[in-house]
């Protein structure tokens, strides 16, 4: 049942605008990070790493979750729509799976996300004129910061649902973002949802912030906790009550 709740969700991104999104937006942290790197290189002195620093400054601090929080409420579009959560929590599979195969879809698309932000972020450093390929290390962060997109996506779906406004989720990612970045600052990154990835992608850092085994059991124990607790809230109130459509 769960396979077939993601070929349907996927059945709606088929020919979406939401890919317009997906292609537009990391463009815009790519160029704002390599125009400041640029500006800069008195002082940025790391090469590749410097110029990550820059990119994933404005990448995972203000676009990366607003851009989840734009798929979450696509995904959720449809169901706002007329009549059609009498649809929804009519069909013969369970709510659970429902959801999930909404959240494996945003996964999915997060995923390429990443893939595509590494590929602006290539070409921003070839055309900077940096030698060869970015440092494996990087991968690792590219890596981290999608699986934390597990916790934020898991929020955005419950925000989408419960909300009928599609901008307003958004809306409500890009104020996290920024409370993300004052919570990393504090030293409480690892308790605000939004922080975790800019941790993941150690946004703005040249060095590892998790070179600790406790920094890296923390993130991985934050991503899980957040993903069941929004996960398991959608979820039970899927089970208990109708969503106001």
């Amino acid at each position: 049942m769960l396979l077939r709740c993601i070929q349907a969700e996927n059945l709606k991104l088929k020919h979406s605008v939401i890919y317009l999104a997906f292609i537009a937006i990391p463009v815009i942290p790519a160029i704002m990070g390599t125009f400041n790197y640029l500006q800069n290189l008195d002082l940025l002195k790391s090469g590749w790493y410097s110029l990550w620093t820059q990119i994933t400054l404005f990448y995972a601090s203000f676009f990366y979750a607003p851009l989840i929080g734009i798929y979450c409420s696509y995904l959720w579009r449809l169901e706002h729509m007329h009549n059609n959560w009498n649809h929804f929590m009519t069909m013969p599979v369970s709510v659970a799976d429902s959801f999930l195969g909404k959240l494996f879809v945003i996964l999915k698309v997060t995923l390429l996300t990443q893939i595509w932000i590494s590929v602006l972020f290539f070409i921003s450093g070839k055309l900077a004129g940096f030698p060869g390929i970015f440092p494996a290390q990087i991968f690792l962060w590219l890596l981290r910061g999608t699986l934390a997109a597990i916790a934020i996506a898991s929020l955005q779906l419950l925000l989408s649902m419960v909300i009928r406004n599609f901008a307003i989720p958004i809306g409500i990612a890009l104020f996290g973002s920024v409370a993300g970045v004052l919570a990393n600052n504090a030293g409480l990154g690892y308790i605000w949802p939004y922080s975790l990835m800019m941790l993941g992608m150690n946004s703005n850092k040249t060095e590892d912030v998790m070179t600790a085994m406790g920094d890296t059991i923390s993130f991985y124990v934050s991503v899980i906790l957040f993903f069941l607790l929004f996960a398991g809230a959608a979820i039970w109130l899927l089970k208990t009550r109708d969503v106001k459509a």
